[in-house]
């Protein structure tokens, strides 16, 4: 399409834990879920995924670790998600139809209230195949009667019913304007950087302080299988000697639980079995090399 006919915009997507937010985006994205992650320094927030609907580029942001199940849901963690959804062009609350307007929602709601400001924000009343029709309603009643919600949408993310209208109304409302991704970037590779990105991401909630900026994960190799699984092989690269043990950790306990952890998230998040395989490998240059490419004005993103 004409860049003039373009439409492209940051679509926030947020909601209490399980209430089927991956299961949405994955079903919005597409089976190709493609993401593209930004240097971990930067404030914007992560990219989860692009959705393309006819000239339109839906772009859709992560509120990083907010809504975390077996936290309590206080309104100061409710108000950290803005610093991820505040640039957003569009907001989508995403409510489990069996729970309702529970206290942590009305947290939420009160957050929306004190930061949304002018922007949009939609409602996404999910799993609605488990309740019946009038207490979907009375629900829908009682979110709008709190909140000025721009549109107000029943769907099932699991089954597809209603998300097709979802994609195609934020499709409708992101500004116009070109594509902010090119097309060829909606595909494969994204996917083994952010592959790379939670192994990364694990290794450092595991080491905390010990080696921090020291160790890069690359994606190696990505195989699908027959059986609709994917075997991901990585290396974790450190840049001295002593490291290799640390990852390691007393008889591989350390690499065996970060494979474990990253390798739950990945099958969660693609919607189906992963088998993931790590090797940690000695690359002293590693840190002058991403240092290079800052110097020519270049993100050096893990698994690049």
């Amino acid at each position: 399409p004409a860049p003039t006919d373009t439409r492209a915009g940051f679509v926030a997507l947020i909601g209490e834990p399980n209430a089927g937010k991956s299961t949405l985006l994955n079903r919005l994205v597409g089976a190709k879920v493609s993401i593209v992650t930004h240097k971990v320094q930067t404030t914007r927030a992560r990219i989860r995924g692009i959705a393309m609907h006819g000239a339109s580029q839906v772009v859709f942001v992560d509120t990083p670790g907010i809504f975390r199940p077996r936290r309590r849901l206080d309104r100061s963690m409710v108000a950290a998600a803005w610093g991820g959804a505040a640039d957003a062009d569009i907001v989508v609350l995403l409510i489990e139809a069996r729970r309702g307007l529970t206290d942590g929602v009305q947290a939420i709601l009160d957050a929306l209230r004190d930061k949304a400001g002018r922007t949009p924000v939609a409602l996404a009343i999910n799993k609605i195949d488990r309740v019946k029709a009038e207490d979907l309603l009375a629900l829908s009643q009682d979110l709008n009667a709190a909140f000025p919600f721009a549109r107000t949408f029943m769907i099932s993310a699991e089954r597809g019913h209603g998300t097709e209208d979802l994609l195609a109304w934020l499709a409708a409302e992101v500004p116009a304007g070109p594509w902010l991704y090119p097309e060829d970037q909606i595909a494969d590779l994204p996917m083994r950087m952010i592959a790379a990105e939670m192994t990364r991401e694990k290794l450092t909630l595991r080491l905390h302080e010990e080696i921090p900026y020291q160790l890069t994960v690359e994606t190696e190799s990505w195989q699908e299988r027959e059986d609709g699984s994917a075997r991901i092989d990585q290396v974790v690269y450190v840049t001295r000697p002593g490291h290799k043990g640390i990852v390691l950790g007393k008889g591989g306990e350390t690499i065996k639980a970060v494979s474990r952890a990253a390798r739950e998230e990945l099958a969660e998040f693609m919607g189906r079995p992963v088998h993931l395989f790590l090797r940690v490998a000695l690359r002293e240059n590693w840190l002058d090399e991403a240092e290079r490419y800052r110097e020519m004005g270049l993100d050096f993103r893990d698994g690049d």
